[in-house]
């Protein structure tokens, strides 16, 4: 059954502050000094510390440059009058599971399928 237009407005408002929250994190980090001083760290063990932490921001920051092109993928989706459909079988994704992940471009049974797959071709 398709979405109410209500239920896709709610949609929409979700991941807009979603995107919101990514972009205003995304700007605060990138305003954040990055670059590591040696002269300022005291020992290698310092050094070591922060080149790591430098490291997992980065990391976090792809993670979340992904989540924003899904949730940019979802907003064309209610734009376009396909979100809710799962791209795979092209059934109806329960609105339990948008609720979990407004993201989702997959109903549980086919993402459950995707899961086994990937587990079992690595």
């Amino acid at each position: 059954m398709p979405l109410k237009k209500k239920d896709l407005n709610r949609f929409r408002d979700l991941m807009l502050e979603k995107r919101d929250a990514l972009l205003l994190n995304a700007a605060r980090s990138l305003s954040e000094d990055m670059t590591l001083d040696s002269e300022e760290l005291a020992d290698e063990m310092d050094l070591a510390s922060s080149e790591y932490l430098q490291s997992f921001n980065l990391r976090l920051r792809g993670r979340e440059k992904t989540f924003l092109a899904k949730i940019e993928h979802a907003l064309r989706k209610i734009e376009d009058g396909s979100f809710g459909t799962c791209e795979s079988c092209e059934e109806d994704i329960a609105i339990k599971r948008l609720e979990a992940r407004p993201e989702t471009t997959l109903c549980i049974r086919c993402k459950e399928d995707q899961e086994r797959e990937e587990k079992a071709f690595g």
